[in-house]
């Protein structure tokens, strides 16, 4: 007990104190991850793997910046992708298993996955009868799976609710052929998006009551991703505990893969103020752009926490200037939202928004011609070290 106090309270907590590089070195826009403050949420998440016996898997649609992987590697099991480019990249970087889910997978991916993956699993009973036998014939064993769909929404976002009406991802109960589970060896869901035990712990009473019956002739159980494990008021105890049960239950190996809980609260996005316009308030335009480096924030849409000069930015009129932040791309509505400061902004400051390695450089594009940031990390051993620039052939190569 007194171990994960100690692991809960190093956590990186959004906190100008947490902002240990030196913000003027970086070329912007730039995203920094510190590799210290990663390593925090590894402390935790292996405390997690020892004390369940669960295999917890990196979830590289939020974060596959590959550079990091032999550190993140020394502690997970490995990595779960959602495509043949993930599979391989996970596969050619992390020591460790390589799993795959697609809603649906092409002739030509499928040749190549099985020659080198670990698990697959499969959205429909149809892409399983299709591929099983080509499964079967891998050079590697390969343990299948299929994603189940328990109609149980935990979440008020439409856009990452897997078990909304209409949902294509997974196998609902009225689909399932109970005929055809010759050489499956797991069932898997995912329904969570930054969510604490409770969510998982009523998905999972929803899961066993409608699917239950088939876990005890499988070999694993694989929980998703979305668990919110290295917030600060995640119930890891509740986790554990629950991890515990099914293993003991139905004699399943369970695997969870968070992306966001990974690197949650461990990278920045530095931006420069360029200029301001005046209109119904003062409006300062950025070199970075929401719409481009950080497109979740419109998607979500929620508002990043921002510093400048060392102190946390408040709400519109918190303090005494309030300004709204923007970029300098055509989109109207590129607008990271309404700050204030407690001193006013000057063309040339730097603003450092907090939570930017999840979600944000496995999404940036280049609309507009937008640079896309360069890449750094920080940690107290290595200093500061630029990883990637990017210029003008990046975006032309893109769409030539």
């Amino acid at each position: 007990m007194q171990e994960l106090k100690h692991l809960q309270s190093r956590l990186p907590k959004k906190s100008p104190a947490d902002i240990r590089f030196p913000i003027d070195a970086v070329m912007t826009p730039a995203y920094v991850v510190d590799l210290d403050l990663l390593q925090r949420n590894l402390d935790l998440l292996d405390y997690v793997m020892k004390q369940s016996g669960a295999k917890i898997l990196l979830a590289q649609k939020a974060f596959s910046m590959f550079v990091t992987y032999p550190q993140i590697a020394q502690v997970l099991a490995g990595t779960t992708a959602s495509g043949l480019y993930e599979a391989k990249l996970g596969h050619a970087y992390f020591d460790g298993e390589t799993h795959v889910f697609s809603p649906a997978f092409k002739p030509a991916e499928m040749d190549e996955l099985c020659r080198f993956v670990d698990h697959i699993v499969f959205n429909s009973f149809s892409q399983w009868k299709r591929y099983r036998e080509q499964v079967k014939a891998a050079p590697q064993h390969i343990s299948c799976g299929l994603r189940i769909n328990p109609e149980h929404s935990t979440q008020d976002t439409p856009l990452y609710d897997p078990c909304a009406p209409g949902s294509r991802l997974g196998i609902t109960i009225d689909q399932f052929e109970s005929a055809e589970l010759k050489g499956i060896e797991g069932l898997h869901f995912h329904t969570l998006c930054e969510q604490g035990f409770n969510d998982l712990k009523a998905t999972l009473d929803v899961f066993e009551e409608k699917f239950g019956k088939w876990l005890p002739q499988m070999k694993w159980l694989n929980l998703g991703g979305g668990h919110w494990i290295t917030h600060q008021n995640y119930d890891v105890k509740g986790l554990i505990a629950e991890i515990k049960r099914l293993r003991d239950t139905y004699d399943v190996e369970v695997y969870l893969e968070p992306g966001e809980a990974v690197v949650l609260n461990t990278g920045f996005l530095v931006t420069e103020v360029l200029d301001f316009v005046e209109n119904h308030g003062t409006i300062a335009l950025l070199d970075a752009s929401t719409e481009c480096h950080m497109p979740d924030v419109l998607a979500m849409p929620y508002r990043p926490l921002a510093a400048h000069n060392g102190k946390l930015a408040g709400d519109p009129a918190e303090k005494a200037h309030t300004y709204r932040l923007s970029s300098c791309t055509c989109l109207a509505g590129d607008i990271l939202g309404d700050y204030s400061f407690d001193k006013p902004l000057q063309a040339g400051d730097r603003l450092v928004l907090f939570d930017m390695a999840l979600y944000t450089m496995v999404k940036n594009n280049t609309f507009n011609g937008m640079p896309l940031p360069a890449i750094y990390t920080h940690s107290e051993k290595y200093g500061l070290k630029c990883i990637r620039t990017f210029g003008y052939e990046d975006f032309k190569t893109r769409l030539s």
